[in-house]
């Protein structure tokens, strides 16, 4: 067997061409060795070949970076536990039809195969929930518009099996060969055949409920387990809820979009609740045990003497629980000392007492202060 030559080598380019140089390279060569511009020439079906082989490479960053490094052992398919498609694995036929469209219409491939199974639509619902739905959980009815199969005819559009033929143009492949003129001259090209769509038959008496399309479109109403803990922004799949499959493929998936109003007292980052709660001056200095809120109803919180305004307070196992089942979420308290903005003549004389027993304090506290303004300016 022949040692292959280089990649650069075939396609005409220096090692450090660029995208567009490669590609362009490769359309010239493969526009000359073109199968259907040589028919029956084994040397350009060859050279088309070998050109595709090495665009494949040189077009892909991956594949080149290894072709680069270690040449075609860089390329075989049990390389560093990676895949080279290969010619026929694939490959060709996403490059043929990234460079030349429809000029060969489907020639080289069988992905467009409209006999194969083939998985049905997928749909998308929006639903709101209130914080407490999302939080606990909940039950919901959806409705859908969705394909199914025709029940009458069980999706062969025909009224009886005996109405169902082989396609003649065909001949039940779906794709006939067709003969044009094109900038190359005479090419032959396969299409998908015009009389059966490509499916290879042809229906003599179609149904009288689906009209020979093999589906019906139904409206449904579908009840849905919410599971507690999801969040703003979760989606939901419903596996086989979308539209039927078409040649013994799969129904397609219903997947719910959910978004979650905002409550008006607790905010929530990922499984966990934050809450803000206002504290007295009193309170703060003295301590106090107080009630707060949290999504399972009122706990008590121990606020210790000389509690600052902005202290956070941590209430474990007070949050939401994980949708998957990774335990609970915790609850953050926030506190807010509130200065008073009206105050009674007894309540004044007594903040000055206690403004009065706290001078020599403050004056230590405020020199302090200034001393270390003034050190740090001078």
């Amino acid at each position: 067997m022949a040692e292959k030559r280089d990649y650069y080598e075939v396609l005409g380019v220096d090692k450090n061409a660029g995208a567009d140089d490669i590609k362009k390279a490769y359309r010239k060569l493969a526009m000359k060795y073109h199968p259907d511009r040589n028919p029956g020439d084994k040397e350009a079906e060859e050279k088309f070949k070998e050109a595709n082989e090495a665009y494949e490479v040189l077009s892909n960053p991956d594949k080149k970076s290894r072709y680069d490094q270690f040449g075609h052992a860089g390329t075989d398919p049990n390389f560093n536990a990676g895949g080279f498609g290969g010619f026929g694995g694939g490959g060709f036929e996403d490059v043929f039809s990234d460079i030349f469209g429809n000029m060969f219409s489907g020639g080289f491939s069988s992905s467009q195969n409209r006999t194969a199974p083939k998985k049905g639509r997928d749909l998308r619902v929006d639903i709101t929930l209130s914080f407490e739905e999302a939080v606990f959980g909940t039950k919901k009815e959806i409705r859908l518009k969705r394909k199914e199969r025709c029940p009458e005819c069980d999706g062969s559009g025909a009224k009886s099996e005996s109405d169902i033929k082989t396609c003649e143009k065909c001949g039940g492949s779906g794709q006939v060969r067709v003969r044009q003129k094109s900038l190359f001259g005479m090419v032959e090209t396969i299409k998908t055949c015009d009389v059966c769509g490509g499916s290879g038959k042809t229906i003599k008496n179609a149904c009288s409920e689906c009209k020979g399309t093999g589906y019906v479109f139904k409206q449904r109403t579908i009840t849905i387990n919410i599971p507690e803990g999801v969040d703003d922004g979760f989606v939901l799949p419903l596996k086989g809820e979308g539209e039927a499959g078409s040649n013994g493929g799969r129904s397609g998936d219903v997947y719910i979009y959910i978004t979650v109003k905002k409550h008006q007292l607790f905010t929530r980052e990922g499984n966990d609740i934050f809450l803000e709660v206002p504290l007295t001056f009193v309170q703060a200095a003295l301590g106090d045990d107080i009630e707060v809120p949290t999504i399972d109803g009122k706990v008590k919180l121990k606020i210790p003497e000389g509690t600052q305004t902005g202290q956070i307070f941590k209430l474990k196992n007070k949050g939401v629980s994980n949708p998957n089942g990774f335990g609970k979420g915790s609850q953050f308290v926030k506190v807010k000392v509130e200065v008073p903005t009206k105050l009674s003549n007894a309540q004044k004389k007594t903040l000055q007492e206690f403004a009065k027993l706290s001078k020599s304090d403050n004056n230590n506290q405020s020199k302090s202060f200034w001393d270390k303004v003034r050190d740090t300016f001078n």
